[in-house]
């Protein structure tokens, strides 16, 4: 907030960040696009839209569907009904977790005011040297960004997990009660699926969550140092607060750019931090910048925002920090 383009906040939604660590790779600045989840009208419901958005996840999905189904039959026939008790119990805990999960999805928490089509622009430095820039719609990055993804269980929500949880321990007691084929088969059917989820997890490129869909639009583009990369953003920003605010680089830094830059050429320009007014360099030397001094924004957050689109609002949250910039990109 120390300037008018250049507001700092954080993020605090939990999963975004997770998504954004997955995507992002060190020492890499990795675009992601943030817009409203089309939803088409499918034959086939929810599984239609599941191929739609993510083929490939929804393949492995299913086949895992499909694995316990086949098992379900196999202990039928060799009529193992201890195995099958004891594959229902974790079939009903994963249930009860699911059903908790989506009942505990905080559609309806703080999101900020709504700004209608104003467009933003985010860059967000993440741990282990990943960045991340984020592009959309402000209201769309902000239900993404702000608040949580799940809110706080409730007493039943709590007891339904806690149920979930002893009839985990409870089929692991009934297990020495199968027999050995139908031990067998369970074994597998629970490495197949452990390893199935893990390949859908994967998979899966995008984010869908309130209605939105985050996925990477512009693949890492590898920079020898984050100095660099911040002053690749500062020149397709033209503007330079949201950096020094965020102490990513400082006025030194960036004063010894400009006189650097001055000595190549007579006709630059300099946008000066907080008014946005461009300032001709005099053939004498170095460039004449209005008085008053500039404000050093420092941030230990282990997980940075900085906003590139200057709404002129700001927020707060409790994950990530982020400053605004000119949304003229």
């Amino acid at each position: 907030m120390h300037s008018p383009g250049g507001w700092v906040f954080r993020i605090e939604n939990p999963a975004t960040v997770s998504f954004l660590q997955s995507v992002g790779k060190p020492g890499h600045l990795t675009t992601v696009h943030v817009s409203t989840e089309i939803k088409m009208a499918s034959p086939f419901g929810f599984f239609g839209e599941l191929f739609r958005s993510e083929f490939w996840a929804s393949v492995l999905f299913l086949i895992g569907v499909a694995a316990t189904i086949t098992v379900i039959v196999l202990l039928g026939v060799i009529r193992d009904w201890w195995a099958l008790g004891v594959l229902g119990m974790l079939m009903g805990a994963r249930v009860l977790n699911v059903c908790v999960i989506r009942l505990r999805q905080d559609k309806d928490g703080f999101k900020g005011k709504k700004e209608g089509d104003t467009q933003g622009d985010l860059l967000i430095v993440l741990s282990q040297d990943r960045w991340v820039r984020m592009r959309g719609g402000v209201d769309d990055i902000k239900e993404v960004t702000a608040g949580q993804w799940l809110r706080e269980p409730e007493t039943v929500e709590s007891f339904a997990v806690s149920f979930a949880t002893l009839l985990v321990y409870g089929s692991a007691a009934l297990a020495g009660n199968t027999t050995t084929v139908g031990s067998l088969l369970l074994a597998l059917l629970l490495l197949f699926c452990a390893g199935v989820l893990g390949l859908a997890n994967a998979a899966t490129r995008t984010l869908h969550m309130f209605d939105r869909v985050v996925a990477v639009s512009e693949g890492p583009k590898k920079y020898g140092c984050r100095l660099d990369m911040v002053k690749d953003m500062i020149q397709v920003t033209d503007r330079e607060e949201w950096a020094l605010n965020m102490g990513l680089i400082t006025q030194s830094v960036l004063n010894d750019e400009v006189r650097r830059a001055s000595t190549g050429t007579q006709d630059m320009t300099l946008v000066h931090r907080g008014s946005h007014s461009r300032l001709p360099i005099p053939s004498s030397g170095a460039p004449e910048l209005p008085p008053g001094g500039t404000d050093l924004g420092i941030n230990n957050g282990s997980n940075l925002e900085l906003g590139l689109s200057g709404s002129g609002k700001s927020a707060t949250s409790s994950a990530t920090d982020v400053a605004e910039l000119p949304r003229d990109i």
